[in-house]
C-alpha cells in the first residue's frame, strides 16, 4: 500500500486501532456511546476518537421504542406474543440496558457494511463487546431482543452457524426463565437470568481470538433441559453438522414471517442458505410466496409448503 493510500484509509476510518487482515474486520477500541434520541437497544451512535459512527448490531433485533414503524412493531409484538404497547415497553427497557452496558468504554468490530436506516449518518453493522462480552448475546439472554437479523461469520470463524445456535439457546433460556419480553405479563421485564452465562469475547491480551466454543461446550452453551416435544437429537441447540436428520416437525405450524433461522432449517428441503434468503425476502403475503425465493423450485416447494401456516 502506498503512503498516500494509507493516509486516505486512516483518515476515512478515524480511530482505527487494529485490523484483522484475515477476515477484514475493522476494530475500533475505546468507543463511547453518544447520547442521541434515536438510540435504541440494537442501534446507537458511537464516538471512536474524533469520529462519530452509527452502528446496528449483527444477529439481534430489539423491539422499537415508539410507534414510528408500526408494521415492524406489530411483527415484533407477535414474535414475543405480547401487545404492541408491551413491545414498546420491552424496546425501551432494551435501550436502557444498552445504555447501561455501554456506559464504560467498549470495542466495536465492523466491516463497514451498510445497515441502512433513516438517519442522515450512514449506519453500519457491527459486533460490540463490553467488559462482560458480546452485547447482542446479553440482550437476547435477558429477553430484551430476539435472535434475528443480518448475520455474518464473526471474527475468527468462517460460518455464522455457531453464533446463531448460541443465540437461539440464549433465547430459549430467556423464555424458560420468563424474563424480558418473555416475562412482561408476569412483571419480570427487568428480571435477571437464573443461570449465569458466558458471553463471547473477541479479545485475549489485546488480540482477536476465535469465538469457537472450547471442548467443554457447557462453558459457552447453557445446560438447558431438552423437551421431547421440540428436540429429537443430542447435538447443541442450533448446531447442525449435517450428520443428523431433520427434527420431526408438525405440519402447518410455522409462520413464514416470524420463523427463526433454526425453525426454518427444520423444514425438509430448507438449509441455512435458503433460510437466510427467506428471512431477507420478508414480508410475505402468505407461505404460497415461497415460490419466489431463489433456490426453491417446484419440488422443494411441494416438500416444504405443508409445514407453513
Amino acid at each position: 500500500m502506498s503512503a498516500l493510500v494509507a493516509v486516505v484509509v486512516w483518515s476515512a476510518l478515524g480511530n482505527l486501532d487494529a485490523r484483522d487482515q484475515s477476515r477484514g474486520w475493522i476494530v475500533l477500541k475505546d468507543c463511547r456511546l453518544i447520547p442521541n434520541p434515536a438510540n435504541d437497544g440494537d442501534s446507537f451512535h458511537v464516538s471512536a476518537g474524533k469520529k462519530e459512527y452509527l452502528f446496528r448490531l449483527y444477529f439481534v433485533d430489539a423491539p422499537e421504542t415508539d410507534e414510528m414503524t408500526p408494521r415492524r412493531l406489530i411483527e415484533q409484538a407477535k414474535y414475543f406474543n405480547i401487545t404492541v404497547p408491551q413491545a414498546i415497553e420491552v424496546g425501551r427497557a432494551a435501550k436502557d440496558f444498552t445504555q447501561q452496558k455501554l456506559s464504560q468504554p467498549f470495542t466495536a468490530f465492523t466491516h463497514m457494511s451498510d445497515a441502512m436506516g433513516q438517519s442522515r449518518l450512514e449506519r453500519f453493522y457491527a459486533f460490540v463487546e463490553t467488559k462482560e462480552g458480546d452485547l447482542g448475546e446479553q440482550l437476547v439472554r435477558h429477553g430484551l431482543a430476539r435472535s434475528y437479523g443480518f448475520k455474518v461469520a464473526p471474527p475468527g470463524l468462517t460460518s455464522s452457524r455457531a453464533e446463531s445456535g448460541k443465540l437461539q439457546q440464549f433465547e430459549d433460556a430467556a423464555k424458560q426463565d420468563k424474563i424480558g419480553g418473555w416475562g412482561i405479563d408476569a412483571g419480570r421485564l427487568n428480571a435477571h437470568p437464573q443461570t449465569p452465562a458466558m458471553f463471547s469475547s473477541f479479545f485475549t491480551d489485546g488480540n482477536t481470538r476465535s469465538r469457537r466454543p472450547p471442548p467443554d461446550s457447557s462453558a459457552v452453551f447453557l445446560p438447558l433441559a431438552k423437551s421431547a416435544a421440540t428436540m429429537t437429537r443430542s447435538d447443541p441447540v442450533g448446531v447442525n453438522n449435517g450428520s443428523h436428520p431433520k427434527e420431526k416437525l408438525p405440519l402447518g405450524n410455522i409462520d413464514i414471517n416470524t420463523a427463526t433461522e433454526k425453525e426454518l432449517t427444520r423444514v425438509p428441503g430448507i438449509g441455512h442458505v435458503i433460510a437466510g434468503r427467506i428471512i431477507a425476502a420478508r414480508p410475505f403475503r402468505s407461505a404460497d410466496d415461497l415460490k419466489r425465493v431463489s433456490g426453491i423450485g417446484d419440488k422443494k416447494y411441494v416438500q416444504a409448503r405443508p409445514y407453513f401456516q
